[in-house]
């Protein structure tokens, strides 16, 4: 799954010559960008080797809790929101007791 809140920077685009200020905004750009691919993403997997395969062992699914600065709000999608699911994205299915299903 990537990580749906992290898009590639725009690069400001090079002078013909060095320029300091450029090189300043460039760094800052990487900077910014590598800190948010170093953040924790709403979704977090481990997986355990089994033989010759990894299992997913431990899923996380959080969101940012807007009203506290640092910490997330554990969720996962319902049935309701499926229209807006991509194939392979895991709901909670609150019709049968809520079991954890996989988008096909």
């Amino acid at each position: 799954m990537g990580l749906k809140n992290v898009i590639q920077p725009r690069l400001p685009a090079a002078p013909d010559e060095y320029n300091q200020q450029y090189m300043e905004q460039l760094i800052s750009v990487l900077r910014l960008y590598f800190a948010q691919l170093d953040n924790a993403s709403p979704a977090v997997f481990a997986s355990q080797n089994v033989g010759t395969t990894d299992v997913v062992t431990a899923l996380t699914c959080a969101q940012p809790n807007f009203s506290v600065p640092g910490q997330f709000v554990v969720s996962l999608p319902t049935q309701a929101d499926l229209a807006n699911l991509r194939a392979g994205d895991i709901y909670y299915d609150t019709t049968a007791a809520n079991v954890l299903k996989i988008k096909v």
